[in-house]
């Protein structure tokens, strides 16, 4: 089996597009990607194309990646739809990897590409509830709201508005924090360090769909969501599109003037029907990850981690090993997670302020991590960068992501 490289990157800004589409996005990040790889589009092998809402907002159903491919004059090669909701653009990388490892190409395309924004602000939010269990609904709510109300925690009053303006994935997000403030004393000012933080991280990424900074303060001080979440803790709507080529060793050796990363470990997995206190995905992944690569947490020089919300990232930083169960709020502020501390993360800005079209966060990450092994990353380089991790869930089923991929790549 051959060791898997990415030779080529492509991202654009993510924002709110109201004159763009999944195409055009995705043409433009292909032709990044094969420039950067020194590439012709003539050379691509195979494609694996990421994408979630296309159809529901503009009825492109069923054959998404070979209208994007065929559309640019890329035919003829395999293509591969890839729809794992949050998760679907690094499943659309694991694919790829796993293709050449296992022989099948030597070349090959990730791609993810994805226009929330709408008109009707309704239908951009009702959207991400089709990444939960649509026919059982209803009792994943119920089951919510019977969860949230064995936690000891006095919600101040009008903090947690009607369920209207914002996806339900905020509700399952605030239900997580709520139990882990419960159990382990976890504070609000805590999740609001990480959102400043993060706004701080985005402010210096011009690819950032946010470029302010905000106190801790100014988040807290933000419009309310639902407990303990302000609006700034929350991945805002967005549209984007990002990519990356991969090839085997055999392929990387023919180029001229690589610059290469080296895939350690490329796992996705599905959750499992847990209860609160039981192993996490990302606790269980995470092992698979670092015993494929050789590595271990403290080996990892930075991760983007997948922060929906800012509890998303408190979390992930436990479960990927990275400070002990229960002590993420702490280890936020202690600076460790910084720019400058000793295991920065979500250097991009993170979901939070660099935005989350959902079928393209995944390659995102990527692209972020990519930049800071090679280098690239400007204002915002982490110092030594040589190992980093990037973990990307998807939907939600019972109290876990539905899916989940985690990458580890190696400066090479």
């Amino acid at each position: 089996m051959s060791n898997v490289y990415i030779i080529g990157l492509g991202m654009i800004r993510f924002t709110k597009y109201p004159d763009r589409g999944v195409r055009d996005m995705a043409h433009e990040v292909t032709r990044l990607a094969l420039g950067d790889a020194g590439l012709d589009k003539s050379d691509l092998q195979a494609a694996f194309f990421a994408n979630t809402f296309w159809g529901m907002f503009n009825r492109q159903h069923s054959i998404r990646g070979q209208v994007i491919m065929r559309s640019m004059g890329i035919d003829a090669i395999p293509v591969t739809n890839v729809e794992n909701a949050c998760a679907g653009a690094s499943t659309a990388l694991h694919l790829a990897y796993t293709g050449i490892r296992a022989g099948m190409f030597d070349v090959a395309l990730a791609l993810g590409s994805e226009k929330i924004s709408h008109p009707d602000k309704a239908k951009s939010l009702g959207a991400y509830a089709t990444c939960m269990d649509v026919e059982n609904f209803e009792h994943h709510l119920q089951n919510i709201a019977a969860v949230n109300k064995a936690f000891d925690i006095n919600i101040p009053e009008g903090q947690t508005p009607p369920g209207q303006g914002r996806s339900v994935f905020m509700d399952a997000y605030a239900m997580g924090a709520r139990w882990h403030m419960s159990r382990f004393g976890t504070t609000q000012e805590q999740l609001a360090k990480i959102c400043s933080k993060n706004h701080f991280h985005g402010s210096l990424n011009p690819l950032a769909q946010y470029q302010n900074t905000m106190t801790v303060e100014e988040v807290l001080a933000d419009s309310p969501v639902t407990y303990p979440l302000t609006r700034s803790m929350c991945a805002p709507v967005g549209d984007g599109a990002a990519a990356a080529i991969v090839c085997s060793e055999d392929y990387l050796k023919k180029l001229k003037n690589p610059r290469p990363l080296k895939i350690l470990a490329s796992v996705l997995g599905s959750g499992t029907d847990r209860d609160i206190d039981g192993e996490d995905i990302g606790e269980r992944l995470a092992k698979q990850a670092y015993e494929i690569a050789g590595v271990g947490p403290r080996d990892i020089s930075l991760a983007e981690l997948h922060d929906a919300t800012s509890y998303g990232e408190l979390h992930q930083t436990e479960a990927m090993g990275f400070c002990p169960l229960g002590e993420g709020g702490p280890y936020a502020e202690s600076g460790a997670t910084m720019l400058g501390g000793k295991q920065p993360v979500n250097i991009s800005g993170g979901l939070e302020t660099r935005g989350h079209p959902i079928g393209a966060s995944g390659l995102a990450q990527i692209y972020e991590i990519g930049l800071q092994l090679r280098g690239d990353a400007g204002k915002r380089q982490v110092e030594g960068a040589r190992i980093g991790l990037a973990e990307n869930g998807g939907g939600n089923i019972g109290l876990e992501e539905a899916a989940m991929c985690i990458h580890i790549l190696e400066k090479a």
